[in-house]
């Protein structure tokens, strides 16, 4: 059979067609978004108040990505039930990457705390790199009569029932790291939960309250104004930034290590290329001196990893958690 110019044009017509939709089934709106992710703003929720230990080192990487990315990361804070509401805000977001959950050691704690967590964290978000830990630190009002830890441990035996601890809400690590505290040395004192560490700090320093363990880039500017005394710090070994405050490893409670640790996660079934660039963004911001410098002056320490070493720790911690809670034995509705 001859072939003519009009059945080769046909040939050719029908392979261009084959060929276009060849290339319609890589382009699909998914895989465009992906490959040009980001192309608007993007939301990251801090599910504590603003001026908190968190809301603090969020903010430092938000604006570091903002350059990077080419695309605003908007903070917005969504704070409440020991950060569970700003979680579901998360969960509940489409999984495409422009929502984003700057969590903390608290997403670990609350599985164990909640008789009814609305959301799975390791069903519900995906873990997308390790970004930083803040130690804690026991603190008193500048009205306590006590110097040391010892000092303090000594005054609140002699007042049992009427000192009085806060916290950045129930459950939180800042409320464990000081259960922890006077369950060890036998205080008897109230504890007061608050919506964030700020409001916290704020009735400390005027001493509606008379202690509590809270981060250190929370309370270091009401220390170095006096309006606050820092007895320790929950690191393993003394901070650089207090060469002079002891570890409270050192004051009576020697394998005491608590820390306050924060992460980044997306919801789940984010796209891996998305969580894989917004992990890479994480990392390259961690590594520059700004904020590096940014995060030590708060007393932050920088750590980052990737996603897969973020999920192996996360799983670690929730076990870790759940032994802690339950020798405590506090329980949340």
């Amino acid at each position: 059979m001859k072939t003519t110019p009009t059945r080769i044009s046909r040939r050719v017509a029908a392979a261009a067609l084959v060929s276009l939709v060849c290339s319609a089934a890589l382009t699909t709106p998914s895989a465009q978004a992906q490959a040009a992710f980001p192309s608007r703003p993007i939301t990251m929720i801090v599910p504590f108040p603003p001026g908190g230990p968190t809301d603090l080192v969020a903010r430092v990487i938000a604006q570091k990505m903002s350059e990077s990315l080419g695309q605003p990361v908007v903070i917005d804070n969504k704070g409440g039930a020991n950060g569970n509401l700003g979680a579901m805000v998360a969960v509940r977001a489409p999984a495409d990457g422009y929502t984003l959950l700057y969590n903390t050691s608290s997403i670990t704690l609350s599985p164990a705390l909640y008789k009814n967590l609305s959301y799975d964290v390791q069903r519900d978000l995906a873990p997308v790199a390790l970004v930083a830990v803040v130690p804690l630190a026991l603190v008193v009002a500048p009205n306590v009569p006590a110097n040391t830890v010892k000092e303090f441990i000594a005054y609140a035996k002699a007042n049992p029932g009427k000192l009085s601890y806060g916290s950045a809400g129930n459950g939180n690590v800042t409320h464990l790291g000081a259960f922890q505290f006077v369950q060890a040395n036998g205080i008897d004192a109230v504890h007061i939960p608050y919506k964030g560490s700020a409001p916290a700090d704020i009735d400390l320093a005027g001493g509606q309250i008379q202690f509590m363990t809270d981060t250190v880039n929370s309370v270091m500017a009401f220390v170095r104004d006096k309006r606050m005394k820092m007895l320790a710090v929950t690191t393993a070994k003394r901070m650089a930034l207090f060469p002079d405050v002891p570890t409270l490893a050192e004051s009576g409670m020697p394998g005491f290590e608590v820390g306050a640790w924060q992460g980044l996660m997306v919801p789940a079934n984010t796209p891996k290329p998305v969580i894989e660039r917004l992990n890479a963004e994480v990392m390259k911001a961690l590594q520059t001196p700004e904020v590096r410098q940014k995060l030590a002056l708060q007393g932050a320490e920088p750590l980052g990893s990737t996603a897969e070493a973020y999920g192996a720790y996360v799983q670690k911690e929730l076990t870790r958690w759940a032994t802690v809670v339950k020798q405590t034995g506090v329980t949340l509705e």
